[in-house]
């Protein structure tokens, strides 16, 4: 499946700033539009095995709701302890109102 872009919810399922958490091929991903743009994260803290999606948006940022460990949604890099390894990200397209993700990851 991977390079294969698969649709996986809806632009206007997306709430602003409100990661949705969703399962592509049995990868755990989560959603977010933010900041005019949509990016796909792998949903699960890198610290610690618990769901990012259950955290908070903020400055194209998302955190970790157990220890506040913050990634970019750009890139997967944490920028605050506790986690020190990144988190994967995919690559989006939207085509009409779907969201497609791959499971390719971006470097």
């Amino acid at each position: 499946m991977s390079g294969t872009f698969v649709r996986v919810c809806g632009l206007s399922e997306l709430e602003e700033d409100t990661p949705k958490r969703v399962e592509l091929d049995g990868t755990p991903i989560s959603v977010v539009h933010t900041e005019g743009e949509v990016f796909a994260i792998n949903d699960i803290c890198s610290h610690a095995n618990v769901s990012l999606s259950e955290g908070e948006v903020d400055d194209c940022h998302i955190e970790c709701w157990l220890h506040g460990s913050r990634f970019d949604l750009r890139s997967g890099k944490p920028d605050s302890l506790p986690a020190t390894r990144p988190v994967p990200v995919y690559p989006v397209k939207i085509e009409g109102d779907d969201v497609l993700v791959s499971l390719s990851q971006e470097s």
